[in-house]
């Protein structure tokens, strides 16, 4: 019976720090650091520390499919998550953004960014600048197809593509709200497609892009 108890016990242990509820994921991160102290779980991509003009960052490196850089030993379920984020304006070329609840290099949602689309004259183009995706299934081809306008929409006062901007993600399961810039009106808002609702997090690159990120921190909802 004694032996029973200690197998369920575990049992309901591991269950719970998988689910993020056992522990507290509030904090800044400090990325040029973690990038040193090997944090980074790296996956499609090479992660670099930078300094420039007052900005200390991580780098992930240009290559073909997405890429992602998970925060090692860090588990999230319901939270704010804010950054600063850099693309360019290489039409195609720069898609960045966070993949969080994250079960591996495959499956995971992400918000991202298509910063030359930001300022373009195009207002196709312009609607197409910040998107949901709940990979693998639910791809923005998948949901612009069955969906059309849902999970994607234009940047409220969009910066210029090159420029850094600063984003906050507002995770309450399954409602996903994400605001540019200190903007009160929301860019997006939507209600994720799946049933997770904790898992990792990372820095995510898409298909040909690198991408600049600075200044992580999280804020637990839990």
């Amino acid at each position: 019976m004694k032996s029973n108890r200690l197998y369920i016990l575990s049992i309901l242990a591991i269950f719970i720090s998988f689910s993020g509820k056992a522990q507290d994921t509030s904090g800044k991160y400090d990325l040029p650091s973690m990038v040193e102290k090997s944090l980074l779980e790296v996956f499609n991509r090479t992660a670099t520390s930078f300094s420039e003009n007052g900005k200390n960052g991580v780098r992930l490196s240009k290559n073909e499919n997405d890429g992602v850089a998970w925060l090692k030993h860090v588990i999230f379920s319901n939270g704010i998550i804010e950054l600063d984020i850099r693309g360019s304006e290489e039409f195609q070329q720069s898609f960045v953004g966070i993949a969080f609840h994250g079960m591996d290099n495959n499956t995971f949602d992400v918000i991202y960014f298509r910063p030359f689309n930001f300022q373009t004259d195009d207002p196709v183009r312009k609607i197409h600048s910040v998107q949901y995706e709940s990979m693998p299934d639910y791809s923005w081809e998948v949901l612009r197809e069955k969906f059309n306008g849902k999970y994607e929409k234009a940047v409220i006062k969009a910066p210029k593509g090159t420029e850094w901007f600063h984003v906050k993600i507002v995770v309450k399961s399954p409602q996903v709200t994400v605001y540019v810039n200190g903007n009160s009106e929301a860019s997006l808002t939507i209600e994720t497609i799946n049933s997770r609702a904790s898992g990792k997090i990372g820095l995510w690159v898409g298909n040909n892009s690198d991408g600049d990120f600075a200044n992580m921190q999280i804020t637990s909802l839990e």
